[in-house]
């Protein structure tokens, strides 16, 4: 797939296959890798140092519009450290 979408850490457009899809849900924050959980959306490029931004500030957060517990930031942190 072609389509570009913005990363959150990245000021530039990446590729949407290289970006991995968090949802907010009533639950939490999750990654979505297939891109079709229902909730509002933000992208993480698959660059490591992004996502461990993501999980250490409130960068996430903002893009969500949701306080993260400390369980969304570790499920975060799993992801980047995959």
């Amino acid at each position: 797939m072609f389509l570009k979408e913005p990363a959150l850490s990245a000021a530039k457009k990446t590729e949407k296959r290289r970006l991995t899809r968090f949802v907010r849900s009533p639950e939490g924050v999750f990654a979505d890798p297939t891109g079709k959980r229902d909730g509002r959306g933000a992208y993480l490029c698959d660059n490591p140092i992004c996502r461990q931004r993501a999980a250490s500030t409130e960068l996430m957060a903002k893009a969500l519009h949701v306080t993260l517990s400390a369980d969304d930031r570790q499920r975060i942190q799993e992801v980047a450290d995959s």
